[in-house]
């Protein structure tokens, strides 16, 4: 009988990609703000936990640089062109990670390089959680149908409080208190309520 595939997350075998959160996208993703500020508290709790974290940057000689109020200073930058996250460098380090089960990714945009790193992600068998409070894009009916678009082919959408949550699992996990305080705040909107909530409102 084949195991039954539940998306859980673990400590040991998760990593954090953040995506693409650069300078000339400040003006033009919406909840841009938003969006980076959860992707910096999913950082923080990845830096606590010693998760491996993938930070990219496409072209970063157009669009900028990662923006600072990711916290991601001192963590190695993979510079792409291509949508998917999985560049050649990417994809070595990807090789030295030999417990690798999940990936939480984040950042924009939703529908480009979101969903192709997801997809390959999952081509290559790896659990994918997009974190739907720290992924947007320019187009919130972009970023809608991308979320759909990619549960349809496996990945499973969630939030940055329920996967950290997840990745500790226990008020007695050592470092649940670092965590705690992490998530202590709710994250800032970023109308996931008025997205998802005509899809999965009450029928009247």
């Amino acid at each position: 009988m084949a195991s039954l595939r539940i998306g859980k997350l673990g400590a040991r075998s998760t990593a954090l990609f953040l995506c693409d959160m650069q300078e000339k996208f400040r003006e033009s993703v919406a909840f841009f703000p938003q969006v980076v500020c959860v992707s910096a508290r999913m950082l923080q709790g990845a830096k606590t936990l010693d998760l491996p974290i993938i930070v990219t940057e496409q072209y970063p000689q157009g669009l900028g640089p990662t923006v600072p109020e990711l916290g991601a200073q001192g963590l190695k930058k993979f510079s792409k062109t291509c949508f998917t996250m999985l560049c050649p460098e990417v994809e070595r380090e990807l090789g030295s990670l030999s417990d690798l089960q999940s990936v939480m990714l984040c950042g924009i945009e939703t529908q480009a390089c979101i969903m192709s790193t997801a997809l390959d992600l999952l081509e290559r068998g790896i659990d994918v959680h997009v974190i739907a409070d720290a992924c947007s894009s320019r187009s919130q009916v972009d970023r809608l149908l991308a979320f759909s678009r990619l549960s349809q082919s496996g990945a499973y959408i969630t939030t940055s409080e329920a996967a950290l949550l997840q990745l500790v699992r226990d008020a007695k996990h050592p470092k649940f208190r670092e965590v705690q305080k992490i998530i202590r705040e709710p994250s800032p909107d970023s109308d996931l309520i008025g997205l998802f909530g005509a899809r999965f409102g009450p029928q009247v």
